[in-house]
């Protein structure tokens, strides 16, 4: 990871998921999507659902910006991940290989907002 997280805090892109912390997640804009561009949950709490409520919480999140959908990607070797995220609705969309890591990247739509009718 070469992430600036400095950088990612003053955007208002980090969300920290309980006090103390067990996980965070970071996620902006890009477009018509909403792009989760790290999760992470202590390693001594992965299995108790940390992970899917941050996504959860993505995706609440992202219907409140009126995204369309929520990209993210995985490394290829991050098995469980590859298996997870399609079990939750996210599909493969591509593989490419970038800054020398080999990537997976997965799509999830979201449903249209309603807007009031009269």
């Amino acid at each position: 990871m070469q992430a600036d997280f400095a950088q990612h805090i003053r955007r208002g892109e980090v969300w920290v998921l309980n006090d103390p912390p067990v996980g965070y997640i970071v996620m902006k804009r890009r477009g018509e999507a909403l792009f989760v561009e790290n999760v992470a949950v202590d390693p001594v709490r992965h299995g108790f659902g940390f992970g899917g409520q941050l996504l959860d919480f993505a995706e609440q999140h992202a219907l409140a910006l009126g995204a369309k959908r929520i990209t993210l990607f995985t490394n290829v070797y991050m098995t469980e991940n590859r298996s997870f995220y399609p079990s939750i609705g996210y599909h493969e969309v591509a593989r490419r290989t970038e800054e020398g890591y080999e990537r997976v990247y997965f799509s999830k739509p979201l449903p249209a907002r309603r807007t009031a009718s009269v």
